[in-house]
């Protein structure tokens, strides 16, 4: 089968291209490699005209006139390489922007892609109408708009989520439910919105290469290593400010048992060796599942603060505190769990080794495609 792949969040993409082929399929990936994460693709296009001067420019240009010039740039690299688009049996989207360009560039670029491809598939994953509206009518209890309700941040702050609910984003949508085979959820973030949608094919784990990450076994010989990982621009979206909260009130009542890394916006190449070290990662708050980063971690044996909410245990029939530790916003509790870890380092060591058993059972890259190919293989 020949199996088109756009748009990248993290190695999703890459990672699941990496499963279909070892199942003998012929796959490509487009994307722009997530933007500082610099991750692989196949075919890259960038996108220019985002930070600086050259940023505010294109802000001024767009209220001026109403154009945007990452988007237009964007279109001109599309026809580049166009012709290397057509002829696929499937085509996936990363999610509703899988090029990250304006509704109206956008439903351009897609036109082209449903009139020369067979089926096209929906991955929700990263932001989208649904997910977003799901989180704004706060239907979850915590979400990644939590921070802006809280008013840690502006609207601007924001707006990668919020642009969602505005009409032109709206229209998106529609067009592109309009035009697909089905929809299908990365995590449970995504999964619990869609569960009433008729387009819905249900949730496909994210694929994890354990070929490419080794088991760590973590040795606890003097201090307990706590691994920070921050992306600048989503601080107040991944609970950043909460966790650093909660590293303060360790770091007073156990100075000496402890040792922290704290890192900030590192591609990736960099980011995977960055906590080889610890024994702990921070990845994120604001979730029910858990993310790319921390599956990747967790197939490394790290004990991991991530989305791990009741519903997720449920989903996986997994008990509390042994695979993963469910982030809750509260900075005290994260650090309560973070001092029953460091005072028990047996139960990280079970922990870890529990995690990486999940990885293999739950996330492994080629089982994961052949979900996919079910699932797509479902719809004529």
């Amino acid at each position: 089968m020949k199996i088109l792949l756009l748009g990248e969040y993290n190695s999703s993409h890459y990672t699941l291209k990496e499963g279909l082929e070892k199942l003998g399929h012929d796959v490509l990936v487009v994307g722009h490699g997530d933007g500082f994460k610099k991750r692989k693709v196949d075919i890259k296009y960038t996108l220019k005209y985002t930070e600086g001067f050259s940023g505010k420019l294109k802000s001024v240009l767009y209220r001026l006139f109403g154009f945007d010039i990452t988007s237009m740039d964007v279109k001109k690299q599309f026809e580049s390489f166009k012709d290397r688009l057509t002829g696929f049996d499937v085509v996936q989207l990363i999610n509703e922007t899988a090029f990250n360009t304006t509704p109206e560039t956008e439903k351009t670029l897609l036109e082209f892609i449903f009139k020369n491809n067979k089926k096209v598939f929906l991955l929700s994953c990263g932001t989208d109408y649904v997910s977003v509206k799901y989180a704004f009518d706060k239907k979850f209890k915590y979400s990644i708009l939590t921070p802006y309700f809280e008013k840690k941040g502006s609207k601007k702050d924001f707006w990668h989520a919020l642009m969602y609910l505005t009409k032109p984003y709206v229209d998106l949508h529609t067009y592109v439910y309009n035009n697909i085979q089905g929809v299908l959820a990365s995590d449970l973030d995504y999964h619990i919105p869609l569960l009433k949608n008729e387009k819905y094919l249900g949730m496909m784990p994210n694929p994890i290469n354990l070929e490419k990450l080794n088991f760590i076994d973590l040795k606890v010989t003097d201090k307990i290593v706590i691994f920070h990982g921050i992306n600048e621009k989503n601080y107040y979206k991944k609970g950043n400010d909460i966790f650093e909260a909660a590293l303060e009130i360790l770091k007073k009542k156990h100075p000496n048992k402890i040792e922290i890394i704290t890192v900030k916006s590192l591609p990736y190449d960099a980011y995977i060796k960055a906590f080889d070290a610890a024994h702990i990662l921070l990845d994120q708050v604001f979730a029910y599942d858990q993310g790319f980063n921390a599956l990747e971690a967790m197939a490394k044996g790290k004990v991991v603060f991530t989305g791990a909410e009741q519903e997720w245990l449920d989903y996986y029939n997994i008990e509390k505190d042994t695979v993963a530790i469910n982030a809750e916003p509260d900075a005290e509790k994260i650090a309560k769990k973070l001092e029953w870890l460091i005072l028990n380092p047996k139960i990280i060591t079970k922990i870890s080794k529990n995690a990486r058993a999940f990885i293999e059972k739950e996330h492994h890259y080629v089982a994961v495609a052949k979900l996919y190919l079910e699932k797509w293989e479902s719809k004529p």
